[in-house]
């Protein structure tokens, strides 16, 4: 285990006591970005296990959908071309009490340079039908209930 991970693992619970003592509510957002060939794109974090859909929190004065489009910039180096469509809004309760995710759809974007450095590791696209070992459950998830159409759960 990465030591960014071990740290991460370490500092978590002081970080969320910190942010429930400044905020009643947090707010993340995840992008579901596809490429011309339907395949989507993952990120892979220095600090956590596992395959993502790119973003991260949603700052203070900052929109949401700002939140994603920096977040995308950032960490995949994809700037939107136009609005994102938002998907759903999820509860993350399960994870961080009080916390929420709002998940948007992207397929009309530009290529930039990736502005993040360190936080991630590898950043790929992939087909939908063969995502790669240590996908989240909640990416497998929220990616088979946007191409299959069925109601967004509400919890992430």
């Amino acid at each position: 285990m990465s030591l960014l991970r071990r740290l991460y693992r370490l500092l978590t619970p002081a970080y969320r006591i910190a942010m429930r003592q400044v905020r009643g509510l947090t707010v993340g957002v995840r992008v579901m970005v596809f490429d011309d060939q339907g395949r989507v794109l993952l990120i892979e974090h220095s600090y956590t296990h596992g395959w993502h859909l790119p973003g991260g929190g949603v700052e203070r004065g900052e929109s949401a959908e700002t939140a994603a489009a920096r977040e995308l910039e950032e960490e995949a180096g994809v700037r939107p071309d136009g609005r994102m469509a938002l998907v759903s809004i999820h509860d993350n309760a399960r994870t961080f009490r009080g916390d929420h995710v709002v998940l948007y759809r992207l397929d009309r974007w530009t290529a930039t340079p990736a502005t993040s450095r360190g936080e991630i590791l590898r950043r790929d696209w992939f087909h939908t039908d063969a995502l790669p070992a240590g996908t989240t459950e909640a990416t497998r998830r929220r990616i088979a209930q946007v191409l299959d159409g069925t109601p967004p759960e509400l919890f992430w």
